[in-house]
Parts: C-alpha cells; structure tokens; sequence
C-alpha cells in the first residue's frame, strides 16, 4: 500500500483506453494498492456507457483510441456526470492537446510511460481535485 495514508480503498476507478497492455497495467497497479477497479472500456462509446452504468470516482481516459477518442467524450462526462473526477491517460503532452483537456474539465495527466507510483499519485490527487477548468 502506498505511504500516503490515505485511504485508497474508497476510489472506484473506471479505465477507458484501447491498449489492451495500458489497460491491463493500471488494473493491476490500482488493484496492488486496493483501489477498486469497477470496469474497462477499449474505446469512447463504450467508455461512456460504463461511466453511464458505474459512475466511478475516477476515470482514467486514453486521449487517442479509434472511432471516439477521451477528447470527444470528455465534455460528455463531464456534463452528465459533474462530480466523476476524469485523468487523461496519453503520450501526447502537446500544448493543444493538454489545453484541450483542460478546458474540457480533465483533473489531470498521467503520462505513458508510467509507474506505480505515477499512477497511485495521479489517482489520489484526481479523486481530490475540482476539474481544472472553471464550472462557469
């Protein structure tokens, strides 16, 4: 667990990303730390029906997977689901790109590469953090 002190274990986490080895990564290092994974989604459409049918704590969103990408349902969670605290998932840490994310209300980036330890503290401070873009 980590060293933290904080109590992890009342995180559910929802992963959407079409990497089936990113996917299985982050279930196995949330699950190390005794977060609640509550379900997977390889793409958009999917992803979105899960947060729909789950409604996690946190989402851990690919930004590119085929079809819909994390950036065209990101403002759909949002909307629908205000208090679901979303982290971009990605190797792209363009400009517009991380902008893209912002005002479209992602709490965070966790870039790939990652570690364990990364991901646990994107998670812990996703699950605390307000949007990074303003509810106006």
């Amino acid at each position: 667990m980590s060293g933290s002190g904080r109590r992890l274990e009342h995180i559910s986490v929802l992963i959407i990303d079409d990497n089936d080895t990113t996917r299985a990564m982050l279930r196995s290092i949330l699950r190390a730390e005794g977060i609640n994974v509550i379900g997977e989604a390889r793409d958009g459409d999917s992803g979105l029906a899960l947060v729909r049918k789950q409604a996690p704590t946190v989402v851990c969103l690919d930004v590119m997977m085929p079809n819909v990408g994390g950036l065209d349902i990101l403002p759909q969670i949002r909307t629908e689901f205000p208090d679901v605290r979303i982290l971009m998932v990605t190797g792209a840490t363009d400009r517009d790109t991380v902008q893209a994310a912002i005002q479209g209300g992602a709490c965070g980036y966790l870039v790939k590469p990652f570690n364990g330890a990364q991901v646990v503290a994107a998670i812990e401070q996703a699950s605390l953090r307000k949007p990074l873009r303003g509810s106006a």
